[in-house]
């Protein structure tokens, strides 16, 4: 598949574009995720790993947890994508609030 084309299918998710949002705070754990998006663990790390998987964010493991922040370097698209998303203050993520 089109890499292109596998980020415009990442960023076709309100779920996802959530996510997006809250990491342009900073990086955020994936423990905060669960409770922004009010689904399970593993139906995050689902919408996490479509993301990786495109490209559009990267992983960091310390310890059992996993940290996830918005790739450096994106194609013009996704970033235009992107910068209309407004940083969500209210969703506990970025920075040192991880929960866990």
């Amino acid at each position: 598949m089109d890499l292109l084309e596998q980020q415009l299918k990442a960023l076709a998710d309100k779920n996802r574009l959530t996510l997006l949002a809250c990491m342009k705070n900073g990086e955020v754990c994936v423990c905060d995720f669960v409770e922004v998006l009010g689904i399970s663990q593993p139906a995050v790390s689902q919408q996490l790993k479509k993301l990786k998987d495109a490209g559009i964010i990267l992983e960091r493991k310390k310890g059992t947890w996993k940290y996830y922040r918005i790739a450096e370097q994106l194609s013009p698209i996704v970033e235009a994508v992107i910068n209309q998303l407004e940083a969500d203050d209210g969703c506990r993520c970025g920075g040192n609030t991880c929960s866990c």
